[in-house]
């Protein structure tokens, strides 16, 4: 499939100061941020660095309970940027631009709202579920996943809301590395209808599209449409940053796939609705916080973890049968390679050469933390996994069950 991006500006400034406030769902007290300006032409630059260590060693640091951090200095940087606005047509909105990681800095929000942050730009289905999960947010747009993490971790944010698994894309496994890597608690979830929409400019007639811009998953879920209308596919970071590259650039060939909230914000016409393959298309977001919250046993939850075994016959059936055992209902497992080791060398009868990867393994079982028979099962499952962690215990999003 050929890649497509859609423009972005090289400078994004986020606001200019911060106040991280407490809210009745945290269980866990919050130091105040609050970083002042003085000069309406110079910014304060926070600038972190990431981990970027390999992943053997980070999966060890977090078995001890702590970060591995390489440098931690912090940068005080010039900026010109006056105006945080992505201005780019008379006939748009005018729209905050999304955030870059490389831009991450102090956000001025007058707001005493909830601040949750969601890949995407203003129209994305992401924005809906962060609305969904929080009433009354204030939804920050992020260019990418990464972004979103980094601004929960620092404190620029006080949630992020992200897209885990479709009901027709299946999982979304960038985001499921994501969780490894940052350390933050899944804290709940939710789940949002889904319904595409093919989009261009005003004057286009459908015969007259030859390709199509959106997200792969959004693309894979209308794959049938997309092959009878003969539309090149090409993917982009989400659905409705491709409506707006469709509208900023005026084109006449080319359509998005997106919502129908995304053809309003973008002055864009609906050329034809719910375009995609099945119309049971359900997307499950995860809510992510700084700290964890306190699992409760008066309605159901559901607890995400990940851990990694040493290959051998029958381990994974051991793994799974500590919750059969219990009576534990596993609502999904999810493997992915281990990264920067994924091939392990096998023994001397095979002459030593690489054999198999190694895999971390996600599961989401309906109980508790605060369950005793839930905690049982983990403790029978850490006699044998050389690595687990708990990544959330939190209510289930039981609205469309």
């Amino acid at each position: 499939m050929a890649a497509s991006s859609v423009e972005r500006s090289a400078t994004t400034p986020f606001p200019r100061h911060v106040v991280s406030k407490r809210f009745p769902s945290d269980h866990f007290p919050k130091p105040i941020l609050n970083f002042e300006i003085r000069s309406r032409r110079r910014r304060i630059g926070l600038t972190l660095a990431s981990l970027r260590s390999d992943d053997t060693a980070r999966i060890r640091n977090y078995g001890g309970g702590h970060r591995n951090l390489v440098g931690g200095a912090m940068d005080v940087e010039s900026a010109l940027e006056d105006f945080p606005y992505d201005v780019e047509s008379k006939d748009m909105h005018t729209l905050p631009r999304p955030l870059s990681s490389t831009h991450l800095s102090n956000w001025v929000s007058d707001s005493s709202r909830l601040r949750v942050a969601y890949q995407g730009v203003h129209g994305a289905y992401s924005e809906s579920a962060a609305e969904k999960a929080y009433p009354n947010c204030e939804a920050v747009p992020c260019e990418q996943f990464d972004t979103a993490f980094e601004a929960v971790e620092r404190w620029l944010v006080d949630r992020a809301v992200f897209p885990i698994e479709n009901s027709l894309g299946g999982s979304i496994h960038r985001n499921y590395d994501l969780l490894l890597r940052h350390r933050l608690h899944i804290v709940g979830e939710v789940k949002l209808a889904v319904c595409h929409c093919l989009l261009a400019n005003h004057g286009v007639e459908i015969e007259g599209l030859k390709r199509v811009l959106s997200h792969p998953q959004a693309l894979d879920q209308c794959e049938n449409t997309l092959t009878k209308l003969g539309l090149v596919r090409e993917a982009v970071d989400d659905t409705a940053g491709a409506a707006k590259h469709v509208a900023f650039h005026k084109l006449k060939d080319t359509g998005a796939v997106a919502s129908s909230a995304a053809a309003g914000i973008y002055g864009l016409q609906i050329l034809a609705q719910d375009i995609q393959d099945d119309s049971d298309n359900v997307t499950r977001f995860l809510m992510l916080a700084r700290e964890p919250i306190i699992p409760g046993t008066d309605r159901p939850f559901k607890t995400s973890i990940v851990f990694l075994l040493e290959e051998g016959p029958g381990v994974l059936f051991k793994a799974l049968a500590v919750f059969a055992l219990r009576q534990i209902n596993l609502t999904k497992i999810e493997s992915r390679p281990l990264r920067m080791q994924p091939l392990r060398a096998s023994d001397d009868s095979n002459g030593g050469s690489p054999k198999y990867f190694d895999y971390l393994f996600y599961v989401d079982f309906e109980a508790s933390m605060a369950d005793q028979n839930a905690q049982n099962a983990l403790r029978h499952l850490k006699e044998f996994a050389t690595f687990l962690r708990v990544l959330g215990s939190y209510p289930m999003d039981t609205s469309m069950t």
